[in-house]
């Protein structure tokens, strides 16, 4: 694990996985906004999360890059405890890292299936499992889980990512109940079509047509997503908990 650390004077200290590039970025630099000091981590390339800390650190905020595995366990507790080490307290987990496999259900091998499971569910259960027990002896937390409208609805072509993203409710849901009695609230939150590397790469005929079915008209942005991660991470949503936001233009209603 490589750490790259920033002051030791916080307040309060968040960890955003999967946070150097995309949503988790724009989720990281969010929270650097409201004064909250930010773990940066990801996998490979460290590049994209060395420069998220470079942008957090030239406005001012406080940031640090911990590059860990998700899907390890021993990564992980590697992860909390340079965070420990560098700040001695975490008060926010944002699980945000995820992956697709995308392919029709009896086309799936299982190993795509299990990659999408492993990471996008079994890492956020590492992470949580970790990082409540700082937040327990705190008696404070937010935890706020990317989940999906495709883990409400479906999607063709994702039974892999759908499957892990209701998963990610359920879990959310649990630790909700079990975390409540020591100051830790739990939600989720489920953006629908949002403007990103992907879906700039759509023809312009397939994006009209998804675009149709958003009530609002428009896609929405990352900066969309991370303003409801932010606002869940508040104080001024202390009284929310086992709930999932949907960020997605009125998409899914029910």
């Amino acid at each position: 694990m490589s750490v790259e650390s920033v002051s030791k004077s916080v307040s309060k200290v968040a960890i955003v996985t999967g946070s150097g590039r995309g949503i988790g970025r724009t989720i990281a630099l969010k929270l650097a906004e409201r004064n909250i000091s930010v773990v940066i981590n990801d996998v490979g390339d460290p590049a994209p999360a060395h420069e998220v800390v470079a942008q957090i650190t030239s406005l001012g905020g406080k940031a640090m890059h911990a590059m860990a595995d998700i899907s390890k366990a021993d990564e992980v507790e590697g992860l909390i405890n340079a965070t420990l080490s560098a700040w001695q307290r975490i008060d926010i987990l944002v699980n945000n890292a995820g992956i697709t496999r995308d392919q029709l259900l009896m086309r799936m091998s299982d190993e795509d299936w299990d990659r999408v499971m492993t990471i996008n569910v079994k890492g956020a259960f590492l992470c949580t499992r970790a990082a409540i027990r700082p937040m327990m002896r705190q008696r404070w937390g937010r935890i706020v889980n990317i989940s999906s409208v495709a883990g409400i609805i479906g999607n063709a072509g994702q039974a892999n990512y759908s499957a892990s993203k209701a998963g990610l409710i359920g879990l959310t849901k649990t630790t909700a109940r079990e975390v409540a009695s020591r100051g830790i609230t739990a939600n989720a939150v489920a953006p629908g079509l949002i403007e990103s590397d992907m879906t700039r790469k759509l023809p312009d005929n397939i994006k009209a047509e998804l675009i149709k079915q958003v009530p609002l008209g428009y896609m929405g942005t990352a900066d969309d997503v991370a303003s409801a991660v932010a606002f869940l991470c508040s104080e001024e949503a202390r009284y929310i908990t086992g709930q999932v936001i949907k960020v997605d233009g009125g998409l899914v209603m029910a």
